[in-house]
């Protein structure tokens, strides 16, 4: 009887965690559950496997109250020992069609529109700078 009540309570713990994982899996948030109104404009990733990868993104934001932008940053890919850097646009504003690699990622014509950049280094240090053109 004793054998038979903890393969029992074994049985119920193992489901348990079994319903948490699945309920985790489940309800993972996504870039469209973020308040904000994110929508990206443009994107870059350098083909580059083998060596530091480097992600570009132009994205504009409805709501800049509200939003998540760290959040959004974080939801972003990322690659060990690469860089991924996200630029926010009001949207409606002057925003870029076209990133490039490197320091200066588009235009300076756009620097003006730009009212943040969020940044993931090389080591997973990540931050959110305001105005980064000023």
């Amino acid at each position: 009887m004793h054998n038979k009540k903890q393969t029992l309570l074994i049985i119920v713990i193992v489901l348990v965690i079994i319903g948490w994982i699945m309920k985790d899996t489940f309800t993972q948030s996504s870039i469209e559950d973020l308040k904000g109104g994110f929508t990206e404009i443009a994107s870059y990733r350098n083909e580059n496997n083998t060596g530091p990868v480097q992600r570009i993104y132009a994205v504009t934001v409805k709501d800049t109250t509200s939003a998540q932008l760290v959040d959004y940053g974080n939801l972003k890919p990322h690659t060990k020992y690469g860089n991924t850097k996200v630029y926010f646009f009001l949207e409606g504003s002057n925003v870029p069609s076209n990133i490039s690699p490197g320091d200066v990622n588009f235009d300076a014509m756009y620097n003006s529109s730009c009212f943040a950049l969020y940044e993931k280094s090389a080591m997973g240090n990540f931050g959110l700078v305001k105005n980064p053109f000023k």
